[in-house]
């Protein structure tokens, strides 16, 4: 349930999240001297919100005198509350139609005060496929930018002329073996002025490989519009005092873990078991043999990578944990298949072809919770055209894996820093599944083209992953990697690059591309670095690098 924020006459009106528990209430100022997430606040009125600042800045604290500094309000309470007056105040922006309903699903705070507030929106009471957006402010709660990918305003027929049952029958048929799939649910899809449709998750398996597959139906003709599935895998279906954990890949670690089961204490929901989903126990806290069949070895690798993909996220990006919200997620091995992947709630990692090692190096379990990144972040893993999202999906693991590796700067006996990808694993055979600075040296584009949406989504990483190794290094760095349009790239270091990649997730919409990327990326660079120019050129630079072109509404650095 949502508490509607009062708006002008004429205006659309926008709504908030509220708790989940409880009956709702009414909005009354938030209480001065307490912190409450805005994610779980009950929405007020534009106006009332101004009045409540107000309030906030000029009364004295409870039990202070008059002369006491008044507490500094939150930022995102700044940036909730003047992102939904934009929202309010211009529709033609946000392309909201009078039978829409906006809803404000959170505010994610990033580096330098920046403050992404997420909605999402129905029509005529459906849902809304594709017609979510991002409003970015500053600390203080100005508006910066907006991340809308929905086109036009929604004007369409809600009835529907397929019932459920044959939707749900003709999304069933798409994979080979249900375990399950949820009721068809009625949805607007944000294409073009709309388009009515039935969405069914079907669960099981498919060409041998697990499947959670999204069917989108045409609620009028009966047609299979759209599939995306939910999981997503590594390859196609084909040095403290105290360490004693021993690992494969990385020798001698020590692993945060209970007293007698491979769970994290400091970071929330990360683990590691067998298939049933059962966390290891044993009689102590040393783990792992060093063996590369050996599972609780699998788990030591796993779970090193996983905590140092954890603490890169924190210091170098600014994010709170895998979700954003301070957790993580539990991780499997022994998957019996040259294979890992991520299926939406946890991570399942398998081995090599020739079954000598587990499928856990550092690259690959970051690139797995990589896949749990862009989910939790703005936009979700669905939409897009075509395979197009579903490769900078595959994209953004490979990036967050050469991040943790280069975080962890490991030296070149174990696993040291590259822009390879499972190169330690040898997955099938032939070495690393995929090349960063060069992708066509293993078959996949270094260019973006219109066939991007038509090709398989792990080659559809090259050229988001190419643009990440150019602005990191640039054209002539180490490794040297070349460009499209024969330019010359100045890198700015991975760290930045990073945080500028980051940024951009963190105004991703569910209909998002590389077009989009480089917008939102471009405009993430000038707010990250107000003071430079530098790093806006060298996003644009390595954009048009990999064939991106400016796009309309791009920002002048």
């Amino acid at each position: 349930m949502s508490t509607p924020i009062p708006t002008p006459a004429g205006r659309v009106t926008v709504h908030a999240e509220a708790l989940p528990q409880g009956p709702p209430r009414a909005a009354p100022c938030p209480a001065r001297g307490r912190s409450t997430p805005v994610r779980h606040q009950t929405a007020i009125g534009a106006a009332a919100l101004s009045a409540c600042l107000a309030v906030a800045l000029s009364a004295p604290a409870i039990g202070a005198t008059a002369s006491s500094t008044p507490a500094k309000p939150d930022p995102r309470t700044l940036a909730a509350g003047s992102a939904d007056r934009a929202v309010a105040a211009q529709p033609s922006t946000y392309k909201t139609a009078p039978e829409d309903k906006i809803v404000r699903l959170g505010v994610v705070s990033s580096l330098n005060g920046l403050q992404h507030v997420s909605y999402a929106r129905t029509h005529a009471g459906l849902p809304v496929f594709g017609g979510d957006f991002v409003v970015t402010t500053n600390a203080s709660g100005a508006v910066l930018s907006n991340s809308v990918s929905q086109t036009k305003t929604l004007d369409l027929d809600t009835t529907a002329k397929v019932s459920a049952a044959q939707a749900a029958k003709t999304s069933r048929a798409r994979v080979s073996k249900v375990e399950s799939a949820s009721a068809p649910q009625l949805t607007v899809m944000a294409e073009g002025s709309g388009r009515l449709a039935y969405e069914t998750v079907v669960t099981g398996v498919h060409k041998n490989t697990p499947t959670k597959l999204h069917v989108f139906v045409d609620a009028k003709s009966g047609k299979v519009v759209r599939t995306f599935d939910e999981v997503a895998d590594a390859a196609p279906a084909a040095d403290a005092a105290a360490a004693d954990d021993r690992s494969f890949y990385h020798g001698t670690v020590d692993i945060s873990t209970a007293a007698t089961s491979m769970q994290d204490p400091a970071r929330n929901g990360v683990r590691c078991g067998g298939q049933n989903g059962q966390t290891f126990t044993g009689t102590d806290n040393v783990w792992g043999n060093g063996s590369g069949t050996d599972l609780e070895t699998a788990c030591v690798d796993a779970m090193h990578a996983a905590q140092k993909e954890w603490d890169m996220l924190k210091e170098w990006l600014g994010r709170n944990g895998m979700n954003g919200s301070g957790g993580g997620f539990p991780m499997r091995v022994g998957l019996n298949q040259a294979n890992a992947f991520w299926n939406g709630s946890y991570t399942n990692y398998g081995r090599n072809q020739a079954g000598t090692k587990q499928a856990t190096g550092m690259d690959v379990v970051g690139h797995e919770n990589g896949h749990a990144i862009f989910q939790t972040t703005p936009g979700g893993s669905s939409g897009g055209n075509g395979n197009e999202k579903g490769g900078l999906n595959e994209s953004a693991g490979d990036i967050f894996g050469t991040l943790v590796e280069f975080y962890a700067n490991e030296p070149a006996n174990l696993d040291p820093p590259d822009y390879l990808v499972g190169e330690e694993i040898d997955l099938v055979g032939q070495g690393p599944i995929r090349n960063m600075y060069n992708p066509s040296a293993l078959g996949d584009p270094n260019c973006y083209s219109s066939s991007i949406p038509r090709t398989e989504v792990h080659a559809a990483a090259g050229p988001q992953n190419h643009w990440f190794v150019l602005l990191a290094e640039g054209s002539g760095g180490n490794p040297s990697s070349p460009t499209c349009n024969n330019s010359t790239v100045t890198g700015i270091g991975i760290q930045k690059a990073g945080k500028i990649f980051m940024e951009g997730l963190n105004r991703k919409t569910t209909a998002w591309s590389h077009a989009a990327a480089r917008v939102a990326t471009v405009n993430a660079a000038k707010q990250l670095f107000p003071g430079s120019a530098a790093e806006c050129n060298s996003v644009k630079a390595a954009w048009a690098a990999v064939t991106v072109p400016a796009q309309s509404g791009e920002p002048a650095c």
